[in-house]
């Protein structure tokens, strides 16, 4: 285990934090600029557009495809590897993809690749205003089968996600980690903590979180909707778009007008989400964290909003 630095981007005002390599939030972070710095050169307002029209969610495929390009090129183990994550992260960067991007057709991604996983999200808040965002897998069902006694623990079997390309940053050697494709979500505004968020599901994991970004900043939906809303999930390597029942009924044949292979899904394809929002009162004093506090009852200067999806187990739980 490493204590790491995050990596961020800001999307509208808001900073937004991911694992850096080699997991795969960098994709995450790459797919908001993209969205955030190409929307004026085509004359897109997501907000103004909304989920109801297809131009909307092709834009949001066409941005995911670029991010997802540049992650299965880059991402690997940074002892290893020199991992460009300033430079694919730089806003004028994402200004150099915009061209890529066609209003009218979808693209074939450049570069293929994808993973699965087992994984489980879990968030938490406490009184002091400390905020978690925690993403735990061992990768595919029980993992590597072999369990360390007698503490129970399940050795996981990632090692499946190395490449064996020589040139790949993320190809197999002794004591390096392979490309991993768990990341947990965490959102600052004006330097303090405002949500954390995660969104299980392998490689579904960065579309989404930027879909749930944009719900949240765009569309100034709430913790809980933005997981009610319907998704997408666009696989890399068949370049499928799968999108949700009622999403395909709404816009799918739009979408293969425009060259799609669109498919509708159930709610599993697109993963689970958790997420904590917190909102501040600015009348209350900050929380001071102290042997005295730990037994007093003082909570938080504000209040904690908790979601969670309907499409898998789990429930929002204050106390």
């Amino acid at each position: 285990s490493e204590w790491v630095e995050p990596i961020t981007t800001n999307y509208h005002g808001y900073d937004v934090y991911q694992l850096p390599p080699p997991g795969q939030g960098l994709a995450a972070l790459e797919m908001l600029n993209i969205l955030e710095v190409c929307a004026p050169v085509h004359e897109v307002n997501l907000a103004a557009l909304g989920p109801s029209n297809a131009d909307y969610w092709h834009f949001m495929v066409e941005a995911k495809k670029l991010a997802y390009s540049d992650l299965y090129a880059y991402n690997g183990d940074p002892l290893f590897s020199d991992i460009p994550v300033g430079s694919l992260l730089d806003k004028s960067y994402a200004a150099s993809l915009c061209d890529r991007i066609d209003m009218d057709r979808a693209a074939e991604p450049s570069i293929k690749g994808g993973l699965g996983g087992g994984t489980i999200y879990l968030t938490s808040a406490d009184r002091w205003g400390n905020m978690v965002s925690l993403i735990h897998s061992v990768y595919s069902v029980y993992g590597s089968g072999a369990t360390v006694a007698p503490y129970g623990m399940v050795l996981h079997n990632r090692g499946t996600g190395f490449a064996l390309d020589p040139d790949s940053p993320n190809v197999v050697a002794p004591r390096k980690r392979p490309f991993h494709s768990i990341i947990a979500g965490f959102v600052m505004q004006n330097g303090a903590p405002l949500m954390t968020f995660g969104n299980m599901g392998g490689a579904v994991q960065p579309e989404t979180h930027a879909q749930h970004m944009v719900n949240v900043i765009d569309h100034g939906m709430n913790i809980q909707m933005t997981t009610d809303a319907a998704r997408f999930t666009h696989n890399q390597n068949a370049n499928v778009l799968s999108l949700e029942h009622e999403l395909y009924n709404l816009v799918g044949r739009a979408l293969e007008a425009k060259g799609h292979s669109v498919r509708p899904v159930n709610g599993g394809a697109v993963g689970g989400y958790q997420g904590i929002l917190f909102t501040r009162d600015s009348s209350l004093p900050e929380p001071v964290y102290s042997e005295q506090s730990i037994t007093d009852d003082h909570p938080v200067n504000g209040v904690y909003r908790a979601g969670s999806d309907h499409r898998k187990d789990g429930q929002a739980v204050g106390w």
